[in-house]
Parts: C-alpha cells; sequence; structure tokens
C-alpha cells in the first residue's frame, strides 16, 4: 500500500509536546479570524478568507500530527 495513503487516513494520536502545538497555532489563527471579522465587510471575499484560514490552522496542525 501507498505509505503516504497509510499514513494520510491514519489516526495519530498527540504525542508529548503536540498539543500546545496545536492550541498555539488555533490560537493564533483565531486571532486573525477575529481581526479579519472587524476589520472587512461581509462580503464572499471575507466567508473565503475566514475558509482559507480554516484550513491553513488544520493543515498546519495535520502536518504535526502526520509528520512528528
Amino acid at each position: 500500500m501507498n505509505q503516504t495513503i497509510e499514513n494520510n487516513f491514519s489516526y495519530h494520536p498527540p504525542k508529548e509536546g503536540q498539543p500546545a502545538k496545536y492550541e498555539a497555532i488555533r490560537s493564533l489563527g483565531k486571532g486573525l479570524a477575529i481581526a479579519f471579522d472587524e476589520l472587512t465587510p461581509n462580503s464572499r471575499e471575507k466567508s473565503l478568507a475566514l475558509t482559507k484560514l480554516e484550513e491553513a490552522v488544520f493543515w498546519a496542525n495535520a502536518a504535526i500530527a502526520r509528520n512528528e
């Protein structure tokens, strides 16, 4: 089986130190999301910016889970 597929579709229990990294990334993302919400008008663009930010936080945390 392809190792990448196996890794990407497996459960990765948190290792020591990882939960703090996940929380730091989520916290920074939340701060930026709040800034986007407060500083930009309601619009499709704002919605897309918030969606992409969510995706970035997800992928950053996935990078830790899958590769450490």
